[in-house]
């Protein structure tokens, strides 16, 4: 396989394994390019892309425009904030009004589930989901598993534990699809409260215990208590969360092995991590960023070269 089959990427539950494994061989190469002295190359000097943002990013939006312009793309910013979405626009206008600028790809974040998709089915250019409400985000998906294959050589056969809230994150159900298609074993843990009903229908293990999830996994992907999207209060306080299912040194220091520890970003230091692992050796968090961009350099040269 030399292509993805689709035009878009608009989540992890459309590629199949031989995909993602397309997507981390060209994230292999792109790797050593922005390792170069000249990190440039002229790859989609013809395209134009549209990065458009509905909802606040730092790490995503700046990691796809890096990726855009390590591969000499022209690159358009837009951000809802400063827009007239706030005066009604809608979307379909904002990007129709953006695809007549003779725009070739949309990367788009939105807080509806399912808006790329939509976009998808109304405009020709490639759209490529940054995250939409709290169903999918597959470029951190991509990035997570790439990490972990950097890591340890290979995911297929790992324990990976997602810890946190797992009912608001995009990013947790992105990664179960993704490991579990490339062959981990996936278990979830958190309050009761912010695990999903449907959790065990996508195959993983569930636990309400920290320390039983951590003496079980090779890998911990701690996800960040998501305050915005609770419209209701899950658990008493940030203090008790902390206190049950933050991750601190002492408590690594007492399992029976080293584990790796992982970080979507932005992190609530001393309530899901302390800084004294966040920054510590079994810490993968700075060369998740790093992979991000070789990642999102893959995603966009494998779309941009398919027209399907």
């Amino acid at each position: 396989m030399e292509t993805l089959q689709s035009k878009h990427l608009l989540g992890i539950k459309d590629l199949t394994r031989e995909e993602l494994e397309l997507i981390f061989n060209t994230a292999d190469n792109f790797k050593e390019v922005i390792n170069r002295p000249i990190k440039k190359v002229p790859s989609l000097r013809d395209i134009t892309i549209a990065n458009v943002f509905f909802e606040n990013s730092t790490r995503t939006r700046l990691s796809f425009e890096l990726a855009e312009k390590r591969l000499s793309a022209d690159v358009v910013n837009f951000s809802s904030s400063g827009s007239s979405v706030k005066k009604g626009e809608t979307l379909l206008d904002t990007v129709n009004n953006i695809l007549s600028m003779k725009v070739d790809m949309v990367v788009m974040r939105h807080a509806s589930p399912g808006a790329p998709h939509f976009l998808s089915r109304h405009i020709q250019a490639n759209v490529i989901n940054a995250g939409d409400g709290t169903h999918e985000h597959p470029t951190q998906a991509l990035l997570d598993s790439f990490s972990i294959r950097q890591k340890l050589g290979e995911v297929a056969g790992k324990k990976v534990a997602i810890i946190g809230d797992i009912l608001h994150s995009r990013v947790a159900l992105s990664n179960i699809f993704a490991l579990t298609k490339l062959g981990a074993q996936v278990m979830v843990c958190g309050p009761a409260t912010l695990l999903p009903k449907y959790i065990k229908s996508l195959g993983v293990k569930v636990t309400l215990n920290l320390r039983e999830a951590l003496e079980w996994c090779d890998v911990a992907n701690v996800l960040r208590i998501q305050l915005e999207r609770q419209q209701v209060r899950y658990f008493p306080s940030l203090r008790e969360y902390s206190l049950y299912y933050g991750i601190n040194k002492k408590l690594l220091d007492s399992l029976q092995k080293p584990i790796t520890i992982m970080h979507p970003g932005p992190i609530n230091r001393g309530v899901e991590l302390n800084s004294d692992v966040a920054d510590s050796d079994h810490s993968i968090i700075l060369e998740q960023v790093e992979n991000g961009v070789a990642i999102r350099m893959a995603v966009l040269y494998l779309l941009a070269s398919n027209t399907a």
